[in-house]
C-alpha cells in the first residue's frame, strides 16, 4: 500500500511546532501516512537534543524519495532560518523563514510531491513584525498563495457524540468590521465551498448546514439587527432553491444544542469568536483546523504557539495527530 506524503510545517521557531513534529513520529504507525517536516534541521536537531528524544532526521530535497516510515525518523525537506531560534522567545526576524516553510509546502502539493499539508502553529505578530504588515494569518495566506477567491476555515472534532464541525463566515477580522462583511456575495461563496468540499473531502453526499444568526436572538425579528432580515434569511431561501439544505439562520445561543446538532453536518458561524469557543470547549487538543477550498487539502492544529510549553517536552501532540489524521482522510475520500 502507497501511504500519502503529508508535508508538515513547523511553525513558529519559538513556539512547540518543532517538538510537535518530533513527537509525531515516536510512533508513526499510528498515522498511516509518510509525514515530512518542513524546516530547519539544525533547529529540529537542537530541539531533540534539548529534549532528550532520539529523533534520527534524514534530510531530503523536496521532489526526491522520501524514505520509509519508521519509528525515530523524521525527513526533512529542508528551511534555513534567518536567526538560531531560542525556545519562547520571538524573533521577527525569522518571519520570512516561517512563510518559505508554507511556500514550499504549497509548491509540493501543487506539483504532487506532497498529497496534503498539515501546518504547526505560528505567531501572527512576530510575522507583522517581521515585515509583513498585511499577514492576518495561515488561511488568507493559503488563499492568495492558491490564487483562490474564497476559502472557508473549518474546525472539527470527533469528541462529540457525532463529529462537529464549524465553519466561517467571516475569519480574522475586529468584531467592529464583522456586520459590514457579512453580504449576499460573501454568504454565497462561503456556503457552496462549505457544501461542495463537504461532499468531495468528507463523502456526505446532501450536507445539512445550521446557520447562525449574526445578532442575538438572531435579530429578533429586526428589534436587535436587521442583517438577518436583510441579508442572511434571503441569501439562504436562494439556496435553497438550489438545492442545498440549509437551517437558519438559527439563535447561536441555541443552536449548539444536541436539540438541533444530532440533525447536521455542519455549523455556519458569522464570526470567528462565535462558532470556535463551542468547538474547542468540547474538543481542545482533539480538534483539527482545516482550510476548505483551495482545490488541495491543509489542515491545522487547534491551539497557538504555546511559547510557555516549547523547548519543555509538556505540550500536547493530541490536535496535530488529528490533523494529520484528518489529512489523511481527505486526501483518500478525494481520490
Amino acid at each position: 500500500m502507497t501511504l500519502p506524503v503529508l508535508a508538515l510545517t513547523t511553525g513558529e521557531p519559538a513556539g512547540v511546532g518543532p517538538e510537535l513534529a518530533l513527537a509525531v513520529v515516536r510512533d508513526w504507525r499510528q498515522l498511516a501516512a509518510t509525514v515530512v517536516a518542513v524546516g530547519d534541521p539544525d533547529l529540529l536537531a537542537e530541539r531533540s537534543r534539548l529534549l532528550g528524544w532520539p529523533i534520527e532526521l534524514e534530510i531530503v530535497s523536496p521532489g526526491a524519495e522520501l524514505p520509509p516510515p519508521s519509528d525515530g525518523r523524521l525527513p526533512v525537506w529542508p528551511v534555513s532560518l534567518a536567526r538560531p531560534s531560542t525556545p519562547g522567545r520571538l524573533d521577527p526576524a525569522n518571519a520570512g523563514y516561517v512563510l518559505e516553510t508554507l511556500d514550499l509546502a504549497i509548491e509540493a502539493c501543487r506539483r504532487g510531491a506532497a498529497d496534503a499539508m498539515v501546518t504547526a502553529p505560528l505567531h501572527k505578530g512576530a510575522i507583522i513584525e517581521g515585515g509583513y504588515p498585511g499577514f492576518t494569518g495561515h488561511t488568507e495566506y493559503l488563499r492568495d498563495a492558491c490564487g483562490v477567491e474564497e476559502v472557508v476555515m473549518m474546525l472539527a472534532t470527533e469528541r462529540t457524540s457525532r463529529p462537529l464541525r464549524v465553519a466561517l463566515a467571516t475569519t480574522h477580522l475586529p468584531l467592529s468590521r464583522v456586520a459590514e462583511a457579512i453580504t449576499d456575495a460573501g454568504l454565497t461563496r462561503v456556503i457552496r465551498v462549505l457544501a461542495a468540499e463537504l461532499t468531495r473531502r468528507f463523502g456526505i453526499a446532501s450536507p445539512r448546514i445550521l446557520v447562525c444568526g449574526l445578532n442575538p436572538h438572531a435579530g429578533e425579528d429586526g428589534h436587535l439587527g436587521r442583517e438577518e432580515i436583510e441579508v442572511i434569511a434571503p441569501t439562504l431561501a436562494r439556496l435553497r432553491d438550489e438545492g442545498l439544505d440549509l437551517v437558519g439562520p438559527l439563535p447561536a445561543d441555541t443552536l449548539f444544542t444536541p436539540r438541533h446538532l444530532d440533525h447536521a453536518d455542519a455549523v455556519l458561524a458569522m464570526y470567528h469568536d462565535q462558532g470556535l469557543p463551542v468547538l474547542k470547549y468540547a474538543g481542545f487538543g482533539q480538534a483539527a483546523n482545516i482550510t476548505l477550498g483551495l482545490g488541495m487539502v491543509r489542515t491545522s492544529v487547534d491551539h497557538g504557539t504555546a511559547l510557555d510549553l516549547a523547548g519543555t517536552g509538556l505540550a500536547e501532540v493530541g490536535s496535530l495527530r488529528v490533523a494529520l489524521q484528518v489529512a489523511r482522510q481527505m486526501t483518500a475520500r478525494a481520490h
